[in-house]
């Protein structure tokens, strides 16, 4: 393992890193779904709007005269789409809010709270999410996830991987991007941050997708930790 002496605060991905977003939505939209007797193939609208992510945040980084768009909008423009695809009828305005906002309701992977509170003995510990300031302050509270604070996209006006995510992370924090340790379950996020001087942490998360991942079920690039779970990380960075 490199030399993580320096390191003064560990930022995480959120998104499959510390919640499992695909079960928390498919349970909550079943339930919710037999409460309002609405019937939808849910498993498969949740794949689908999670498969329109990053072409959502594509259309925001391509179109720039267009201003930035929070993620919370784009989630909500992505769903409209899908509720005609799925041909589901009868929503109204606050059905469609609330299915939103399911992204506000994810619940943790079981090692992530623990590992979390051992992290943040030592380090100053918060999120470097795509998410919006309000889904990851919700989410937080809803999950009992022990943030120092909340850095998100938003305040950058700037998705991940572009460096300005990475950088703005250091730059609040006052500290040099060798500084900062991002912590993620997705390579290709621990690529861009490595690119931009930041130290890496790898942990596994290979149901993060169900049936569908294809990626992502081991580490494929140097980082400086690669790990079973948060309490791995704890582990190698003496939690």
């Amino acid at each position: 393992m490199s030399d993580l002496s320096a390191v003064k605060a560990l930022v995480f991905d959120v998104f499959g890193t510390v919640v499992d977003w695909r079960t928390s939505l498919i349970t909550d939209f079943m339930w919710w779904g037999k409460q309002r007797g609405i019937t939808a193939d849910w498993p498969a609208l949740v794949d689908g709007w999670r498969g329109m992510y990053m072409a959502s945040m594509d259309d925001v980084r391509k179109h720039p005269e267009r201003g930035y768009v929070m993620l919370d909008d784009l989630h909500r423009r992505s769903l409209e789409k899908l509720v005609d695809q799925f041909a589901i009828k009868g929503l109204t305005e606050a059905d469609l809010d609330y299915l939103t906002k399911g992204w506000h309701r994810l619940h943790p992977w079981p090692d992530s709270v623990a590992g979390l509170t051992r992290l943040k003995s030592k380090f100053v510990i918060s999120p470097l999410s795509n998410g919006n300031v309000a889904l990851l302050t919700n989410m937080a509270k809803f999950a009992g996830l022990p943030w120092d604070l909340i850095l998100s996209a938003e305040l950058f006006e700037h998705y991940k991987p572009d460096p300005e995510t990475y950088l703005g992370a250091a730059r609040l924090l006052c500290l040099e991007p060798e500084e900062v340790m991002m912590v993620a379950a997705h390579n290709g996020d621990l690529a861009a941050a490595q690119k931009n001087g930041l130290r890496t942490a790898f942990v596994a998360r290979p149901t993060e997708y169900g049936p569908l991942q294809k990626v992502d079920f081991e580490a494929t690039g140097n980082w400086d930790i690669v790990a079973r779970d948060f309490g791995g990380i704890a582990d190698k960075l003496g939690c």
